[in-house]
């Protein structure tokens, strides 16, 4: 019998002072059985960043040739792609030649193994942005994880600051390419 995802209710409100973005969103998301917290708090982080009202979360890991994040425009076509991690390098370059953008945001302890393997090859993807996440925000990030959360994130000058409760977590992304 296969396991089930677990459900995680978020409701967050985005202040991003550097796009001049401001919204409350209700998130549903659903966390795959091998998925770890903290690979689910970088996916709604990487929501926050790039949030706008066509933003919508992928289908999950179970699903190949898929984004974590999308942003479709009323076409169908596809604006932005955003993955989380360390996705193989083949992904990366059919996303590109799929979307209009696409972001990857990096985390965990075997990012700097990957971009030395990978940066050449990805760097010759015209319309790919990778940034890293330091280890230990990532690792904090996934302290917020609850089934029923209230996120307030901050953004400013590529800060990201994430409120749950009495803890706030700093997210500074490194850009990477």
């Amino acid at each position: 019998m296969a396991l089930k995802a677990t459900i995680f209710k978020a409701d967050v409100q985005i202040s991003d002072l550097d796009r001049h973005y401001y919204g409350s969103h209700s998130l549903t998301l659903a966390r795959h059985p091998s998925e770890t917290d903290e690979r689910l708090m970088v996916r709604l982080l990487a929501f926050c960043l790039y949030a706008s009202e066509a933003l919508r979360f992928g289908r999950g890991l179970s699903t190949e040739d898929e984004a974590d994040l999308l942003e479709p425009d009323p076409t169908g076509s596809i604006q932005h792609w955003i993955d989380v991690g360390t996705p193989d390098p083949r992904d990366i370059r059919k996303a590109c030649g799929r979307a209009e953008r696409v972001t990857v945001l990096t985390y965990g302890r075997t990012v700097d193994v990957w971009w030395r393997q990978h940066r050449e090859v990805l760097s010759a993807q015209r319309n790919l942005i990778v940034l890293r996440l330091p280890v230990a925000t990532g690792e904090t990030l996934a302290a917020l994880a609850s089934r029923n959360m209230t996120v307030q994130c901050t953004i400013q000058d590529g800060v990201a600051w994430l409120t749950s409760g009495e803890t706030t977590v700093e997210a500074h992304p490194e850009l990477l390419r």
